[in-house]
């Protein structure tokens, strides 16, 4: 491998997938493993923020808070709004990546870096590749009808993963020679029990709305959030969050997600491949399991070490 790479520019595309995004922690650990220098990061969603981390030479920082993390600290990061535009306004997390990466430009950063996000004014992919790194990346991981969109200018920025979700296109455009991209939601619905219809006669409760471990904790405290609201909210929208034999509004906001961005990364990586592509198995961490961090991270580990290594 260190052949093939000798004298070329490498550069690491760090797919979506919100949790299961901690698995690029994992690949770059084995990339440097392995001493393969990455010149050229570029992330979509959470991506997006782990390439933040490691172009700012802070890897470390975010794989300590990812092991860290429990489901009351993940409460924590949720700063729940009356819903207009997105459910989590998003100010929490800010301060988290201002906290530990700094106030930093992403021109200053000691790896070049670009993240994608998506305009809904003018449904274009958006690259970003100046300015305040705590606003890009805010703009990337926006997931729409999560958190509330990031307005720049003309621009209304949601997630980058509506049109871009694995980003080696925009690494080609940075100068990349060799690139290695990390796809995290190839096979999320492979290894998900379906969404059971209810039935009306057995009152079969058999959906999963975002348990770990046997626990609904992170969806009731959020639920109990948006209920405690010191506002009063339309019945309706109360319904919206009941627990019920039907999927969640968070279940069916996060599957659809998920479903359409299968379907565009697979295009999107068809229309530019990568020389090598890592796809680690993390079909059974959910949508917002933080919480299974070194899970994740292993199985990014383990699959880089068997595709570089043979």
């Amino acid at each position: 491998m260190n052949k093939a790479l000798r004298g070329k520019k490498v550069g690491l595309a760090l797919g979506s997938g919100s949790a299961r995004g901690w698995a690029h922690i994992g690949v770059i650990e084995a990339l440097e493993e392995l001493g393969i220098t990455v010149d050229y990061v570029a992330g979509t969603s959470i991506g997006s923020l782990v390439g933040a981390f490691y172009a700012a030479k802070k890897l470390d920082s975010i794989k300590r808070l990812s092991l860290e993390l429990d489901w009351k600290q993940i409460i924590s990061f949720l700063d729940v709004v009356l819903p207009k535009s997105g459910l989590i306004d998003g100010n929490k997390v800010k301060e988290f990546i201002s906290e530990s990466v700094g106030l930093i430009n992403i021109e200053d950063l000691k790896t070049p870096f670009k993240c994608i996000a998506t305009d809904l004014v003018t449904a274009r992919e958006v690259v970003i590749g100046s300015g305040d790194i705590i606003e890009a990346v805010r703009s990337s991981i926006s997931v729409p009808g999560i958190f509330t969109p990031v307005i720049k200018g003309k621009m209304l920025l949601v997630d980058g993963g509506l049109v871009n979700p694995v980003p080696v296109s925009v690494l080609k455009e940075m100068g990349a020679e060799f690139i290695i991209a990390v796809d995290l939601n190839h096979d999320i619905h492979e290894k998900r029990r379906p969404i059971n219809i209810p039935n009306d006669k057995t009152g079969d409760r058999d959906i999963d709305a975002g348990r770990s471990n046997g626990k609904d904790s992170l969806w009731s405290i959020l639920n109990k959030d948006i209920s405690e609201l010191e506002l009063s909210l339309p019945s309706q929208f109360e319904k919206w969050f009941a627990r019920d034999d039907m999927p969640s509004i968070f279940e069916v906001m996060m599957k659809s997600f998920d479903i359409l961005e299968i379907q565009v990364t697979t295009t999107r990586l068809k229309l530019d491949p990568p020389d090598i592509i890592i796809r680690p198995p993390l079909g059974s961490i959910k949508f917002i399991e933080f919480d299974r961090a070194s899970e994740a991270i292993d199985a990014g580990y383990r699959e880089t070490m068997k595709v570089l290594k043979g």
